[in-house]
């Protein structure tokens, strides 16, 4: 299916997807729905502001601990720098230099940018999809990038690297990612069940708690997964984690369609990915695996924040009858990562 309506060809694709925006914030748009956090929203996230009291909304980078929870991604490790041949840890100047009496430590991390508290790329999900219109679909990324010349990987023979030269992480980092943020909080009404959050459950929540949110705001999800993933201290029980704590139903379309119409600029969690993922199988699923990513990461141009840590600042904010307050939450200016780690900053 495709949106032919509002129709703004370029020389990526002549048809954009279904529900997408491709072309609406310009031909070659590489921010998304970042765009939508104006100077206006800056401004609204700092009238939040009343107490001068902020909260890190990161886990430590080396949890969950160990690979259960993904397979894929490992904790980060870190390692001495050399200088001269010897570990740059420690290091004593006077054993090089008479009379130095200087020490001093250098490191490198070897670090998977999305095993924790993360960002998602507009590089980081796309899907097939035929843009040109002559019966090929490609591979592809938000606003019609292509796999394997805009995001492609490297092999010079000696080194294997990758590079998102377009739709890169270091796009969101130029727009420093501050304005308001609201949150939701699944975990107070479902506690650690894991329950499958449809559109019609998501509006008698906004109702119960007084939620409103408008066009540019960063939509927070608490669910309370952050919060075991820190007290099992690096031992995690995926099995556990993967049957437990609330998530968006993201294949209830109303959903994806309440995700458009609200405008929001970003959706971040203390999940693994936001939508339902690794738990109870669903029967009869075509298209995508993760309808929540395809729709905001590849359609939208929305950035998805994974492994979050809200609990604090979730419990304060209830306590105080809030739901809104400033976020910072730029990631690493890392040029051509498709992810990064993240030390987000709630301030009320």
């Amino acid at each position: 299916m495709t949106d032919h309506k509002n129709n703004r060809q370029n020389s990526r694709w002549k048809i954009r997807p279904e529900g997408s925006n491709w072309g609406d914030f310009g031909p070659d748009d590489q921010k998304g729905r970042l765009n939508l956090i104006t100077p206006e929203k800056i401004l609204q996230g700092i009238s939040e502001v009343k107490e001068g009291k902020s909260f890190c909304l990161s886990l430590p980078l080396d949890y969950p601990g160990g690979n259960s929870v993904n397979p894929k991604r490992h904790p980060p490790q870190l390692r001495p720098t050399y200088h001269e041949g010897r570990e740059y840890y420690n290091m004593a100047w006077g054993e090089l230099i008479s009379g130095l009496t200087d020490v001093s430590s250098d490191d490198v991390a070897i670090i998977h940018t999305q095993y924790s508290t993360q960002w998602d790329s507009l590089a980081h999900f796309g899907g097939e999809f035929d843009a040109m219109e002559n019966g090929t679909p490609e591979a592809m990324y938000y606003n019609g990038y292509r796999a394997g010349s805009d995001v492609m990987a490297l092999d010079d023979g000696d080194f294997e690297g990758v590079s998102a030269d377009q739709l890169g992480i270091h796009n969101m980092a130029e727009t420093c990612v501050q304005g308001r943020a609201v949150m939701l909080d699944f975990h107070a009404h479902f506690g650690n069940e894991r329950v499958r959050v449809n559109y019609d459950m998501l509006s008698k929540i906004m109702a119960n708690d007084d939620v409103k949110i408008e066009p540019g705001d960063m939509l927070i999800l608490h669910t309370g997964w952050g919060q075991m993933i820190l007290d099992m201290n690096k031992d995690p029980d995926a099995d556990l984690l993967h049957h437990s704590c609330p998530v968006l139903d993201a294949h209830d379309p109303k959903i994806l369609q309440w995700v458009t119409d609200s405008g929001v600029a970003v959706i971040a969690s203390d999940n693994m990915a936001v939508e339902d993922i690794g738990g109870p199988p669903r029967k009869k699923v075509t298209g995508s695996r993760l309808p929540l990513h395809e729709h905001c990461l590849f359609k939208l141009g929305i950035h998805l924040g994974e492994i979050w840590y809200l609990s604090e600042l979730a419990e304060w904010l209830r306590e105080n009858g809030r739901s809104r307050f400033l976020l910072t939450a730029p990631p690493l200016r890392l040029t051509g990562a498709v992810g990064s780690p993240v030390t987000p900053v709630g301030t009320i």
